[in-house]
Formats: structure tokens, C-alpha cells, sequence
């Protein structure tokens, strides 16, 4: 087991949840992708080896991991958000052709917190980026 699905594990015991099969085969998969899957993608993925879990354990159990700070919830305007394990500082590159969502690193831009912080008296508690574009097949279909 990974240490970081370990510690995550840990984390929701000592808040007093217990640890289900499909609860850890639900984080382990989000921790293990990083394809920032839909409640609907996890459920397929998982339910031939769970298939008794149905679609509204799925979600579920993803509110309990957005609520613990475990998996960050994105949402993009459209009726499925994603779900993303990695709560490390990135951005993401999303195609607008097949919804694909690529991570990507840059350093944090922390001068565009402090001045929004200046300009609007807003506490920022955080931001995030996004870039829109093709991804590399989707651009061959087009071009």
C-alpha cells in the first residue's frame, strides 16, 4: 500500500470512519490515477471487482473525502465535477475537445493572491488556474 493512501487511511480512522473494502478501493484508486476521474468513471472502474458498491456509495464517500481534505473536487461548469488526490500546488490544461485533464507545475503565483488581497480586501484562502486548449489528439483531428 502507498504511503500516502497509509496515511489517508489513518487520517479517517483517527476522525472515527470505518474503513470499508470500497471505501479503500475508492481512495486507492484515486490516489493512484491521475486521470481526474468523475463518480461515474470510479464507479465503472471499480465495479466489476465491487459489484454490489453502487453509484451513490461512490459519491458518498467522495463527499467524505472532500470534507476530510483528502481529494480536492473540481468543478468546471458542466454537471460532473472530477476528482483529484493530488493536493499538491498545480494547475491543470484541460482539452475542450474530449475533456481531458492534464496536471502541469508552475510555481505558485502568490503575487496574483496578494494583489487581488490589496484590490478587493478579500482574505484569499486560494486560487486556481486553469489553461483551455486541444490536446494532442484531439489537434490532429481538427488540423
Amino acid at each position: 500500500m502507498a504511503a500516502s493512501v497509509h496515511l489517508a487511511l489513518e487520517q479517517l480512522k483517527m476522525n472515527g470512519v470505518r474503513m470499508t473494502p470500497q471505501r479503500h478501493a475508492i481512495l486507492s484508486y484515486l490516489m493512484d490515477t491521475k486521470s481526474h476521474p468523475t463518480a461515474d468513471e470510479i464507479y465503472k472502474a471499480l465495479s466489476p471487482t465491487y459489484p454490489s458498491m453502487s453509484v451513490a456509495t461512490i459519491y458518498n464517500n467522495l463527499r467524505l473525502f472532500v470534507e476530510a481534505g483528502l481529494v480536492r473536487e473540481l468543478t468546471y461548469g458542466d454537471d460532473s465535477s472530477r476528482f483529484d488526490a493530488d493536493l499538491s500546488d498545480h494547475y491543470h490544461a484541460i482539452c475542450k475537445g474530449c475533456g481531458q485533464i492534464v496536471d502541469f507545475g508552475h510555481p505558485p503565483l502568490l503575487e496574483v493572491e496578494k494583489v487581488a488581497s490589496r484590490e478587493t480586501g478579500f482574505t484569499v484562502q486560494g486560487h486556481r488556474m486553469e489553461i483551455y486548449g486541444l490536446c494532442t489528439s484531439c489537434n490532429t483531428i481538427t488540423s
